[in-house]
């Protein structure tokens, strides 16, 4: 996936081994480290040709390779959760400085240059307003509108619970549904059965993805690191359901934005149940609404890229390659 991303993007990639060995099972486990010694032999040959003048890490056990290979060079870790997994906590003893999302953050890091940069976002998500947005996904300006997201590959508990109860929500709101690409056959085979102007589903959003978030009244969506960035940018209310198979990194992000009054958590073992209830009572109460709103846009960064590029620079200078 991130290779695609990238080079959508216009970049350069290039891929090196790697596994993980955290919870893979002694049978997986000597497989896996020879991946990684592959890996090392692989960012070394990568770094001897591009020769940076700083590494930039934001997790992965994909980037342990580089940093063992890159010892001599600057690193800079990004922490996008609010809890580091292990490969962060094992890129972070190679890390000249440490930059995390929020303050919270700060408590898993002891003796270590940080700075709270925020989440970074893409400036192009910015330039939709409300009003430009709607108009561009043919949305009305007469109903809410409910934004369901569960990432590029998609969250199916989100999915079958969205289409099992969708009639009762296009009753109260236009519903923007982003269903990933591995359900999208069953979504749109359900958009065409139902053919209701008020049901948009996509598999998928790259440069509209700022319209979707802009147009949007409430979002339903997993609680991965970009809700900490994007939602308070857009000063979105949300309903969380973090992904349950996953550590814990979603439901700390969930609990973090509700404690904040920005959003509120609903476990996915009662997504099918109480989901049409929650987005109710939201929906009927636009001063609750008005208050999420107010409180998710107050943990907004804006300049989160900017800080990062900042210290990029800082360290690239600080002893950079001729």
């Amino acid at each position: 996936m991130e290779a695609d991303l990238v080079k959508r993007a216009g970049l350069p990639f290039r891929a090196i081994p790697a596994a993980g060995v955290h919870g893979v099972g002694l049978l997986r486990l000597p497989v896996n480290l020879l991946k990684l010694a592959r890996g090392l032999v692989a960012a070394r040959r990568l770094l001897r040709h591009f020769r940076p003048d700083v590494l930039f890490f934001t997790g992965g056990y994909v980037a342990v390779p580089i940093a063992l290979a890159g010892r001599s060079i600057p690193k800079l870790l990004y922490v996008p959760d609010i809890e580091p997994g292990l490969a962060l906590k094992t890129l972070a003893r190679f890390a000249d400085h440490i930059a995390v999302t929020v303050e919270e953050s700060r408590a898993y890091f002891h003796h270590k240059p940080l700075t709270v940069s925020g989440y970074p976002t893409r400036p192009e998500l910015g330039t939709w307003s409300r009003e430009t947005a709607r108009r561009h996904l043919r949305l009305r300006f007469d109903r809410p509108v409910l934004l369901v997201f569960g990432g590029s590959k998609g969250a199916r508990a989100l999915n079958r619970a969205i289409l099992a109860h969708l009639s009762d929500l296009l009753e109260q709101t236009q519903v923007v549904h982003i269903s990933g690409v591995l359900d999208w056959p069953e979504v749109e085979a359900k958009a065409q059965a139902i053919s209701h102007p008020d049901y948009h589903p996509f598999p998928y959003l790259h440069e509209e993805m700022g319209a979707a978030l802009a147009a949007a009244d409430l979002a339903l969506s997993r609680a991965g690191a970009s809700v900490l960035g994007e939602y308070p940018l857009f000063g979105l209310p949300a309903i969380l359901v973090p992904y349950p198979h996953a550590w814990r990194y979603q439901r700390l992000n969930a609990a973090y934005l509700e404690r904040q009054g920005a959003a509120l958590v609903l476990d996915e073992d009662r997504l099918m149940t109480d989901l049409v209830s929650v987005v109710t009572s939201l929906l009927r109460s636009p001063e609750r609404l008005e208050t999420m709103r107010t409180s998710v846009a107050a943990l907004a960064r804006p300049d989160a890229a900017a800080t990062i590029a900042r210290l990029l620079v800082a360290l690239a200078g600080k002893e950079g390659r001729p």
